[in-house]
């Protein structure tokens, strides 16, 4: 079992309380309802960082994906686990990350409760290979073309739709 198969994560009601833990591979391998944060990523031009996963992901792999993030260890905050995965996947550490909203994805294959963040960032990437084996910066048009087009993350880019239409309105 690799370590984040072997990671623990709280398990959740559809009310967001912990109704127990399990590692990792018994999260996916039981399709259970689980806590993620969704980093939207963006330079002072307002271009969002949009990145291919790794094709060793668990869910997803070789997707591309709008948000930086991912499952919320056990007894972690939502927050402590944005600032870990903005760490651990971009290298970005000491951003101010700006709470957006609550996030409900309900795939039967993937369920997730989470926490949305904007985060302003102009400094350099450090891609965790393991993780992210490419990535650009577009503009939210250029966004809204590769969505249409390429395979996304679909709890990312619902996120990314709610995110827009926040900011529009």
């Amino acid at each position: 079992m690799s370590a984040a198969a072997s990671e623990l994560v709280d398990v959740v009601d559809v009310d967001d309380r912990v109704v127990g833990q399990v590692t990792r591979a018994a999260l996916r391998a039981g399709r259970l309802r689980h806590r993620a944060t969704y980093l939207l990523v963006f330079n002072r031009r307002g271009e969002l960082f949009v990145h291919r996963r790794s094709a060793d992901k668990d869910v997803f792999p070789s997707y591309w994906d709008v948000a930086v993030g991912g499952v919320v260890g056990a007894g972690e905050s939502y927050d402590d686990g944005a600032r870990r995965e903005l760490a651990e996947e971009v290298g970005i550490v000491g951003a101010v990350i700006e709470p957006l909203f609550a996030v409900a994805f309900d795939d039967p294959d993937c369920p997730v409760l989470g926490r949305a963040y904007r985060v302003a960032w102009d400094g350099p990437l450090v891609l965790q290979a393991e993780e992210i084996v490419g990535g650009e910066w577009l503009t939210p048009a250029q966004v809204e073309a590769r969505l249409a087009r390429d395979r996304f993350c679909p709890d990312g880019a619902a996120v990314w739709r709610r995110y827009r239409v926040r900011s529009v309105s």
